[in-house]
C-alpha cells in the first residue's frame, strides 16, 4: 500500500463509493490522508448505565429484545432494543436502519456510541454507533473525527477508510529539519497525522495540532523569508531624495500631516534611495492618509524623471484615485504627468495614453492589475503601488523586470488593518509601516445596532439628512432575493424605497453584476449630487469616497464580517459632516459580538485583533484574499506558536541551511513562493 495508491484499494470502495469520495476531492490514499477533520465528538469516556447523563455517550454493553416495526405513516423503519451492563438498562432506537435487527449477535459485547436525550417523554440513546469490543474501535468508545460530509458519504464512513490508511500513515516521510523538531520537541509528521484522524486522548490531539500548525507557520514563514531575502539580491533603480520638493508638497497640502505619516513617507524615501528593491505595505485604517504617503513617495520618482505605476483592484477606484491624485499634484503643476489606463477607455483614448507613457510625457500611470499585462514600454518603471492587494507576487516581480530591465520598487497598501499576528505569518516578506493616526479634524463616526422597531426613526433622520444636503448609502448582502438566505436584497429595497418610502427622493441601485460604464455613470451621478440615497451591494466597500455621504445603513449586518462592516463604515463621514452607521438587524434577537464590538470601538487595529478571536484565521484569510495560503490547522490567536515558527523559520535561514537537502519542505516551500493573487 502507497500514498499514491487509488482509494479502490481499500476494502469496501467500490466504483459508485469512490465516486463519491471524488466529490469531496479524494482520490488516492493521499488524497485521504489529507483529509482533515472538521470537529471531534469526545466518545472516549466509557461509562456505566447507572451513571448516564445527557449528552454524548459510550458504553459497553450486551444488546436484547430487538424488534423492528415500520412506522407507515411516518415512512419510517424503527428499530428498538435494550442495551444493558451490570448496572442497568437503557433504550435504544435507530431510525431508517433495518439492518440492526439482524446485526447483533447473543452474548456478543458492544461498544455503542450516541447521544443520551429525552425524547417523547423517554430518556434513549438515538441512532447510536455500535462496534464489537476491540482495542481499537473505529466508530465508538473514542474522540471520533468529524469530517466535511457529502450525500451518501458521512464520517463513520471516512473513518473506517481512513482506518485502513494505518500502515502507510506509518511510512509518511518527515517534512521538518531534525534540528527544528528537537529543539521545539514536535511529533514527528507521522505521528501527528495518525493522532489527527485517530486520536488516543485530548492531549494527543493537542500535541498533533502543534506540531501541524507549526509546520503550515513554518513553511510560510521560510518561504516569506527566502523571498525577502532574494528581493536583497535584485536591483532597483535608485531615487533621489529631493527636501525641497517634499517639503513645497507638504505644505501644498489643506492639512498638516501627521506623524504617522512623516514616518512613513521618511522610510518609504530612504528605501528608494537604495538600488535593491523596496517591498514595502503602508496599512492604515480608512481615513488615515495613505494616498497621501503614496503620492509622497511617487513625487521622487517623476522628479527623476522615472515612472510611477498604480494598480487598484476595480476600474472604480482607478477613476477616483486618478481624481484624488489629479487635485494632489495640481500645486505643483504636475498633474499634466498623469495618465489613467483603464478597460472602458474609447481605442483613440487608449492610444493617445500609451503614446505618453511610451515618450515619458505620462510618468504617473494609474490602473487596474491589467496594467502589467498591458504590452506597454515600461523600461522607465521605478515604482509599482498597490492598492488594497497584500502581495504582490514573485511572478509579478519577474513580468515588470522582463519589461523594464530591472525590478521596480513595490509599494503596498491597505485600508484593511491586519492582526500583528497575521502580519508577522503572511507578510514576512514585507517591511511593514503602520499608519495609526487620524487627521486632525476628523470625527468618529456615530454607530448604531438599530432593531426593527427603529426603521421609522431611523427613516425620519435619513429625510432631515438629505434635507440638510447630505447623501446617504444603504448597503445590502445580496443582489436578488433568494430562498436559501432570508435577507434584504439590493433590488427589493431599491424597489420598497423608490416607490415607496422614499419615493420622493432620488434613489438609484448599484451592484456588480451591472456593466462597468453603468457603475461607472451611477457612481460619477452620486458623486455629483444627483442621487440622494444610492442602494448598493458591498461594490462601494473599498475607496469610493464621497465626502457628502453622511449615513450609511447597512441590512441584514448579520452577513458581514466585522473587518467588512468596517470597511463599509470608512465610506462614509469623510467630509466635514457628521458620519452616521446604522446596522439594521433582520429581527429582535440580541445582536451578535462583532456588531457590538463595531458600536463600541473606532479603531481598526483594535477590531481586526477582535474579529481574529471572534470568527478564527479562516475568516481573516478570506478578507485578505491571500492565493493559495492553505493553514487549516494553525491557531492565529496562539502568538506563542507564531512566534516559535517564525523563529524557527528565522534560524533555518541563519544557520544557512540548504532547502534542497529537505526534499519535501523544498517541493512545498517553492510552491508557496510563487503564490499570489494578481494573474
Amino acid at each position: 500500500m502507497k500514498l499514491s495508491d487509488r482509494l479502490s484499494i481499500l476494502n469496501g470502495i467500490g466504483e459508485v463509493q469512490a465516486k463519491k469520495f471524488e466529490g469531496l476531492g479524494i482520490k488516492t490514499l493521499a488524497d485521504l490522508i489529507n483529509y482533515y477533520p472538521r470537529k471531534y465528538d469526545d466518545y472516549s469516556h466509557v461509562v456505566k448505565i447507572k451513571d448516564l447523563r445527557p449528552g454524548p455517550v459510550s458504553l459497553k454493553v450486551n444488546i436484547k429484545n430487538i424488534t423492528a416495526r415500520y412506522a407507515r405513516g411516518r415512512g419510517l423503519h424503527i428499530t428498538e432494543a435494550i442495551a444493558s451492563d451490570n448496572s442497568g438498562s437503557v433504550r435504544v432506537v435507530w431510525f431508517n436502519q433495518p439492518y440492526r435487527a439482524k446485526y447483533f449477535k447473543s452474548g456478543q459485547i458492544y461498544f455503542l456510541s450516541g447521544k443520551y436525550e429525552l425524547k417523547n417523554n423517554h430518556f434513549t440513546i438515538t441512532n447510536p454507533t455500535v462496534e464489537v469490543v476491540s482495542d481499537l474501535p473505529t466508530n465508538t468508545a473514542r474522540i471520533l473525527a468529524v469530517y466535511p460530509e457529502t450525500k451518501g458519504l458521512d464520517s463513520s464512513q471516512i473513518r473506517k477508510a481512513m482506518a485502513q490508511t494505518l500502515p502507510v500513515m506509518n511510512t509518511i516521510p518527515e517534512s521538518l529539519p531534525d534540528f527544528t523538531i528537537k529543539d521545539q520537541k514536535l511529533l514527528n509528521r507521522s505521528q501527528s497525522i495518525r493522532a489527527l484522524h485517530m486520536p488516543t486522548s485530548t492531549e494527543e490531539l493537542d500535541e498533533a495540532k502543534r506540531r501541524l500548525g507549526f509546520e503550515e507557520v513554518f513553511e510560510f514563514s521560510l518561504a516569506s523569508l527566502l523571498n525577502k531575502q532574494d528581493n536583497q539580491t535584485e536591483t532597483a533603480l535608485s531615487i533621489e531624495f529631493k527636501q525641497e520638493l517634499a517639503r513645497q508638497f507638504a505644505e501644498s497640502l489643506p492639512f498638516k500631516l501627521t506623524d504617522s505619516q512623516r514616518i512613513a513617507v521618511w522610510k518609504i524615501y530612504q528605501d528608494m534611495q537604495k538600488p535593491v528593491p523596496m517591498n514595502r505595505l503602508v496599512e492604515g485604517d480608512v481615513g488615515s492618509g495613505k494616498t497621501v504617503v503614496a503620492v509622497m513617495a511617487a513625487l521622487m520618482v517623476m522628479a527623476d524623471h522615472k515612472q510611477v505605476a498604480l494598480m487598484a483592484p476595480t476600474e472604480i477606484l482607478a477613476r477616483q484615485h486618478a481624481v484624488t491624485i489629479y487635485a494632489l499634484l495640481q500645486p505643483l503643476g504636475l498633474e499634466n504627468k498623469l495618465t489613467l489606463l483603464v478597460g472602458s477607455l474609447t481605442k483613440q483614448q487608449k492610444t493617445s495614453a500609451y503614446k505618453a507613457i511610451r515618450e515619458g510625457k505620462a510618468t504617473f500611470i494609474i490602473g487596474t492589475h491589467a496594467l502589467i499585462q498591458e504590452d506597454l514600454d515600461m523600461h522607465n518603471l521605478a515604482l509599482v503601488i498597490v492598492d488594497e492587494q497584500h502581495r504582490f507576487g514573485v511572478n509579478q516581480r519577474l513580468t515588470l523586470a522582463a519589461k523594464a530591465g530591472h525590478t521596480p520598487h513595490i509599494l503596498s497598501l491597505s485600508a484593511t488593518p491586519i492582526p500583528r499576528s497575521l502580519a508577522l505569518t503572511l507578510y514576512g516578506e514585507l517591511d511593514i509601516t503602520r499608519l495609526d493616526e487620524k487627521p486632525a479634524g476628523r470625527s468618529d463616526v456615530i454607530t448604531q445596532i438599530v432593531y426593527s422597531s427603529g426603521v421609522k426613526d431611523l427613516y425620519v433622520k435619513i429625510d432631515k439628512e438629505i434635507d440638510s444636503g447630505r447623501q446617504v448609502f444603504i448597503v445590502c448582502p445580496a443582489i436578488n432575493q433568494s430562498d436559501l438566505i432570508q435577507v434584504k436584497s439590493s433590488k427589493e429595497v431599491f424597489d420598497s424605497f423608490s416607490s415607496g418610502v422614499f419615493k420622493h427622493r432620488k434613489v438609484d441601485l448599484l451592484h456588480g453584476q451591472m456593466k462597468s460604464d453603468l457603475k461607472q455613470a451611477v457612481m460619477e451621478s452620486f458623486i455629483a449630487g444627483k442621487i440622494d440615497i444610492l442602494v448598493a451591494t458591498t461594490v462601494i466597500e473599498v475607496g469610493v469616497d464621497i465626502p457628502n455621504a453622511s449615513i450609511m445603513v447597512v441590512m441584514s449586518p448579520e452577513r458581514f464580517g466585522l473587518a467588512q462592516l468596517h470597511q463599509l463604515r470608512g465610506r462614509i463621514g469623510r467630509g466635514s459632516h457628521q458620519g452616521y452607521f446604522y446596522m439594521l438587524l433582520d429581527n429582535s434577537e440580541a445582536p451578535m459580538r462583532r456588531l457590538r464590538a463595531l458600536e463600541r470601538y473606532s479603531d481598526g487595529f483594535k477590531l481586526a485583533e477582535l474579529d481574529l478571536e471572534f470568527r478564527g484565521p479562516g475568516a481573516i484569510y478570506g478578507t485578505y484574499q491571500h492565493g493559495a495560503l492553505d493553514l487549516r490547522i494553525a491557531n492565529l490567536t496562539d502568538k506563542k506558536l507564531i512566534n516559535a515558527a517564525v523563529s524557527a523559520a528565522q534560524q533555518f535561514i541563519e544557520r544557512q541551511e540548504q532547502l534542497s537537502k529537505y526534499a519535501i519542505l523544498s517541493r512545498k516551500i517553492n510552491k508557496l513562493r510563487t503564490v499570489t493573487n494578481l494573474n
